[in-house]
């Protein structure tokens, strides 16, 4: 079910407008400064936490359930950063690679590119958002799919993205791949995955 824009500037107005990609314009800033700061603050180190975890949850669209997994499934693994192997299970989403090499506008967007079947992995069409890219997974749009209008004017539209160094891109043949992992570097997010971390283990 997708969420109405109202909702999202609801809860942009709570958790700020790095959330969604349609609250990061102007007309979102707009509407906050009319209507002034929001009114709710939390109090406690609990409710910050909380805060936190949202604003994972809504930014990558994951559900409490499959959020709590990553995070346990994080935890769980030896002799990591626990916050770059969280960071690396959202980030390496399907989806969430589809939006980061500017296929699409917004991760919503690239969710139903993939569940479209416009979207093919080592050569085969995938239809299950979540599932992770891994080093060497060849990335790329279905042939028979760049005519359609929801890639028109693809390639104009790349000139404006910046795709992440741990993604490597041959805009020829309009094909991707994971060349590394992605590196947490918190300036460049809009959360606290450490603090996250600390909330499930409490």
């Amino acid at each position: 079910m997708t969420m109405r824009i109202t909702q999202k500037y609801k809860i942009a107005r709570r958790l700020g407008p790095a959330i969604f990609e349609k609250t990061q314009g102007a007309k979102f800033a707009l509407r906050q400064e009319r209507r002034g700061k929001p009114s709710y603050r939390p109090r406690t180190e609990y409710g910050l936490s909380v805060i936190e975890k949202q604003k994972v949850r809504y930014t990558y669209g994951v559900n409490e359930r499959q959020f709590r997994k990553y995070v346990k499934e994080s935890v769980a693994l030896k002799g990591v950063n626990t916050v770059e192997a969280l960071l690396a299970r959202l980030e390496t989403r399907l989806d969430n690679v589809v939006y980061r090499l500017g296929w699409a506008p917004t991760r919503q967007a690239a969710r139903q590119l993939v569940a479209h079947g416009h979207i093919t992995m080592d050569g085969k069409r995938v239809y299950v958002p979540s599932i992770n890219v891994a080093l060497g997974d060849k990335i790329a749009i279905r042939a028979t799919s760049l005519s359609k209008p929801v890639f028109k004017d693809l390639d104009e539209k790349l000139k404006k993205v910046a795709v992440p160094s741990w993604l490597s891109y041959d805009a020829e043949k309009k094909v991707a791949s994971m060349q590394g992992a992605p590196k947490w570097v918190s300036t460049e997010h809009s959360f606290n995955l450490q603090q996250v971390i600390e909330f499930y283990s409490r």
